[in-house]
C-alpha cells in the first residue's frame, strides 16, 4: 500500500512501508528498531595502515588464532622482480610515482598495491599488498 509521507526537506513522498522505513529506519508503526547485539571483537575493523617510503619499521599484531600477523609501517626496500630474466633482487625504492587509486597517496609517497615506484633498476608497479604482507614486492616495467 502506498501512502504519503513527509521527510527531513519537508516534501510529501508517495512511497510504501517497506520504503518509509529503509528511509528513516523505523517501523511502520512508528517504533525504533533496537540492535539485538553489539558487535564482536572478531568483527570489529582494524584502523587502515599505510606503508610509507622511509626507514624500515615493522609490527606484529595478534591475529586470530593467537597466531602473529608481521605488517609493515614504512619501508624503502622492494623485491622487484625481471619479467625477461626471470630474477629476483632487493632494491631501494627512491619515489612513489603514481598510485592509480588515490592521487593523493602518491603525493605523500604512500605504497599501496598497484602503485609505481621509481627504484635504483628503473619503474615497477607494486603486485601485493604492502600493509598486509610485510613486504613490497614489484615487477619491473618496461620502459
Amino acid at each position: 500500500s502506498v501512502r504519503s509521507w513527509k521527510g527531513n526537506t519537508g516534501k510529501l513522498f508517495k512511497c510504501s512501508f517497506a520504503e518509509r522505513t529503509m528511509r528513516t529506519g523505523r517501523k511502520p508503526s512508528g517504533g525504533k528498531y533496537k540492535k539485538s547485539r553489539k558487535r564482536r571483537s572478531y568483527e570489529q575493523a582494524r584502523h587502515f595502515r599505510q606503508v610509507i617510503l622511509g626507514k624500515e619499521k615493522r609490527k606484529t599484531l595478534r591475529a586470530r588464532g593467537g597466531n602473529d600477523k608481521v605488517v609493515l609501517l614504512s619501508t624503502d626496500k622492494a623485491n622487484i622482480i625481471n619479467q625477461q630474466t626471470k630474477k629476483s633482487e632487493v632494491v631501494k625504492i627512491k619515489a612513489v610515482l603514481e598510485t592509480p587509486s588515490n592521487r593523493f597517496l602518491a603525493r605523500r609517497n604512500i605504497i599501496t598495491k598497484s602503485a609505481v615506484i621509481d627504484t635504483d633498476k628503473g619503474k615497477a608497479r607494486v603486485t601485493n599488498r604492502p600493509s598486509q604482507e610485510g613486504a613490497v614486492n614489484a615487477v619491473l616495467l618496461k620502459d
